[in-house]
């Protein structure tokens, strides 16, 4: 076994305004914030004086492949108040002990590492496919807990302390494409639904800004995974100002060019504005969308509004799809846009193909996520599209960013389709997800940035929205890491 560690190493997201989150929604959402602070012993009722100097916890079982488990925890100082609101983080040495889980006695020393540590990220490889391995996580000789409801459930690995790597698909590995969306650059509050409720957070102050630090470090990273290709799937601005479209491209064509290294959908954030909406921003000098009073700087330097392309990365087909409207938070297809789809798909209706657009498409996420219905794809747009897939065998996959989640939701007709919203790039949980293509099927892996300074941004925004969103965000082991059997024969 080999192990990797992050180095030394502290808000989710602004979206517009949605009718659709109840004030039930945002007050239970709150409550459980509210027991997850206290549970780490920071509620007003915690008694500091019982507390232990160092409290490991935030236990995460980030990333499980066919070889290796990545582990994450954060280390606080129990009995100091923290700064902004937050509680108070603090330096502690790192160690893992891993293996296999029928072995006698208990794992392993895995890695260790005194070197001091806020946020410990620790990858543990060389292990074997499809076995069962026993751990622990420790600072300060701590063993790491879990805080997370998400993560506290009998059946989590985190609970369980026992981990199964995954098993690769059968057949040729063909190569990764990888998913990075929600990165929003120019974003400076994070944390934001509506108005300025509730307290967003902000970069620690001389820290370069959290949407650049976080999209140039998961960058960084895919670039050194060996991927055919990135696709970075909507919001990628925060407003869509033109200063905003052009530091966001600097920062991708320092990855590739755009239609060969990686290529990019519209997202909400990213639709065109109108000059009335911020008199500052210069929209107007981007060029205008004909029969309205918008203008679309995003249009200019990637992809002309509501319209669709492909890209051809080793047999597979990659067709990305703009589901943004003028002015609202949730997603349409306009009708010469379903045309030039229907068109693309007909030509090859077998042909292996992933589909992506920024708005999720089915039933399910419309009734789960916390913006209601009105958040996603419309509901005839989105029966339409999967009645699409339902009718062109080759489409396996569909991916959507927006709700920032990690999460597998189902279909509504009999296609034989995956639904997965793959988790934010600019805040918790902080990464960007590898899909790994075989002949008989693909691996689907969440990776947490691993930069000093994106897990530094990475743990403070876990305290964005009232600790509420990172319940929302990380989804199950299931929904972040997890192998899909496919005959997808036809890839080069």
């Amino acid at each position: 076994m080999s192990t990797t560690s992050s180095p030394r190493q502290s808000l989710p997201y602004s979206r517009p305004a949605s009718p659709h989150l109840s004030r039930r929604t945002l007050l239970r959402g709150a409550g459980i914030g509210a027991l997850t602070v206290a549970g780490l012993g920071f509620g007003a009722a915690a008694s500091t004086a019982r507390s232990p100097a160092v409290l490991a916890a935030d236990l995460e079982v980030v990333t499980v492949t066919t070889t290796s488990v990545t582990l994450s925890w954060v280390t606080y100082a129990v009995a100091s108040p923290g700064p902004d609101g937050l509680p108070a983080f603090t330096e502690a040495d790192t160690e893992v002990s891993l293996g296999p889980a029928d072995s006698a006695g208990p794992p392993p020393l895995a890695h260790s590492d005194p070197t001091p540590r806020i946020s410990h990220l620790v990858t543990v490889s060389g292990l074997e496919p499809g076995r069962e391995y026993r751990f622990e996580a420790r600072s300060a000789g701590r063993r790491a807990v879990p805080t997370l409801v998400a993560t506290r459930t009998p059946a989590s690995p985190e609970i369980a302390g026992v981990v199964r790597t995954l098993v690769p698909p059968p057949g040729r590995f063909v190569g990764t494409v990888a998913v990075l969306n929600d990165t929003h650059v120019g974003e400076d509050r994070h944390g934001l639904l509506f108005g300025d409720f509730p307290r967003a957070v902000e970069q620690e102050p001389g820290l370069p800004p959290f949407a650049e630090v976080m999209l140039s470090a998961a960058l960084a990273e895919i670039g050194g995974h060996d991927v055919a290709h990135l696709v970075v799937n909507g919001d990628l601005t925060s407003e869509a100002r033109p200063t905003e479209v052009r530091r966001a491209r600097e920062l991708l064509d320092g990855y590739g060019r755009l239609g060969h290294e990686y290529s990019v959908t519209r997202g909400n954030h990213d639709r065109p504005h109108t000059p009335e909406s911020d008199p500052d921003a210069g929209y107007d000098t981007a060029s205008p969308i004909p029969g309205t009073d918008h203008f679309d700087a995003f249009g200019d330097a990637f992809v002309p509004f509501q319209t669709a392309w492909t890209r051809d990365v080793g047999g597979l087909r990659v067709l990305g799809v703009d589901s943004t409207h003028l002015d609202a938070a949730g997603g349409v297809i306009s009708a010469e846009q379903f045309a030039d789809i229907e068109r693309t798909l007909a030509d090859e209706p077998d042909r292996p193909t992933m589909m992506l657009a920024h708005h999720p498409v089915t039933r399910e996420s419309a009734g789960t996520n916390v913006g209601g219905p009105g958040f996603v794809l419309a509901d005839a747009d989105a029966q339409r599209l999967q009645q699409l897939h339902a009718s062109n065998p080759g489409v396996f996959l569909m991916l959507a960013g927006h709700t920032h989640r990690c999460r597998v939701t189902r279909g509504d007709t009999n296609a034989a389709v995956e639904y997965l919203e793959t988790g934010s790039g600019a805040g918790y949980p902080g990464g960007y997800t590898l899909l790994h293509l075989y002949t008989g099927g693909y691996q689907v892996n969440f990776h947490r940035t691993a930069s000093e300074q994106a897990l530094r941004w990475t743990r403070r925004s876990r305290f964005a929205t009232m600790a509420f969103l990172p319940e929302y965000t990380l989804g199950t082991f299931h929904d972040r890491n997890h192998v899909v059997l496919r005959d997808l024969a036809g890839l080069a």
